[in-house]
């Protein structure tokens, strides 16, 4: 038996996302300005936003990382709009999604944070490293960190070394 919280649970009863998944996600409409986005970011200390429509579907993702890339890196204006650096399309699982169907996707779409949606709408995001943490396996947690950080960045773990 496993215990999760207070309750013990069997440990063949399969967790899914809704369990594990951050409620309060950071969204920006995609004509914010990118400085305005890093700052959500370091006020709300995430890595990620996600962009949605007027509607609150998810439509992109933006990280720290896609900032440092293709903002400082490109030195890009921090007046411009969000989704000229936005990861498009996005992935998405649901809610009912088992965690390990979640780790598949993630690490087969080279992504550490997947937003979670529901009837369209984004009810919540799961990142990578709560998945790790719930399985409480730490090689199981190093395995997938390795396998997305190889997927995102193929061009590294894939090249000719002399």
């Amino acid at each position: 038996m496993l215990m999760r919280g207070s309750q013990a649970v069997d440990s063949r009863t399969k967790m899914v996302i809704q369990e594990i998944m951050t409620e309060g996600v950071v969204t920006s409409a995609a004509d914010t300005e990118v400085v305005e986005v890093a700052g959500m970011m370091r006020d709300h200390n995430v890595g990620s936003v996600v962009i949605v429509d007027d509607s609150a579907r998810p439509i992109a993702m933006v990280t720290d990382r896609d900032l440092a890339i293709s903002v400082l890196a490109d030195s890009a204006k921090s007046n411009e709009p969000v989704a000229n650096h936005c990861t498009k399309p996005i992935v998405c699982g649901e809610p009912e999604m088992e965690l390990e169907e979640a780790a598949a996707l993630m690490v087969k779409n080279g992504i550490r944070r997947l937003p979670v949606v529901s009837d369209k709408k984004l009810v919540g995001i799961v990142a990578l490293d709560d998945i790790a943490i719930r399985t409480g396996d730490l090689e199981v947690a190093k395995q997938m960190t390795q396998q997305v950080t190889e997927a995102a960045l193929p061009e590294y773990y894939f090249q000719d070394r002399d």
